[in-house]
């Protein structure tokens, strides 16, 4: 969402794009999706870290449970703030280069879900 948003801003400025113009939307669409990001992910981490290192009754039905959640959270992290942007940048280069890149159909921020 943030890095359509980005681009659609320098898409309806107008100009003509070029890669520094897509690499520049990318960055600013990925800063824009870090703190979201990294505030969910070290709340998650915060509540199971307990529960990793618990040695009490039950911590050995939940560690199982909470070992797998917080892998997850650690590679999402990794998938959203560096593979996404990664590969949008890419996508939008490829579609720069042959002539078909164009604004994005994504609703503004205001827009979600109204209808």
């Amino acid at each position: 969402m943030y890095l359509h948003e980005a681009l659609d801003h320098r898409l309806a400025s107008g100009f003509p794009l070029r890669h520094e113009d897509i690499e520049a939307a990318v960055i600013e669409g990925a800063v824009q999706r870090l703190r979201p990001k990294l505030m969910t992910v070290s709340v998650v981490l915060a509540s199971l870290v307990p529960i990793l290192w618990g040695t009490g009754i039950g911590s050995d039905v939940m560690k199982p449970i909470a070992a797998p959640i917080v892998g997850g959270m650690i590679t999402s992290t990794i998938h959203v703030l560096i593979l996404v942007p990664v590969f949008f940048a890419f996508m939008k280069e490829r579609a720069l280069r042959r002539g078909t890149l164009q604004g994005g159909e994504v609703p503004s921020r205001g827009q979600q879900g109204e209808g």
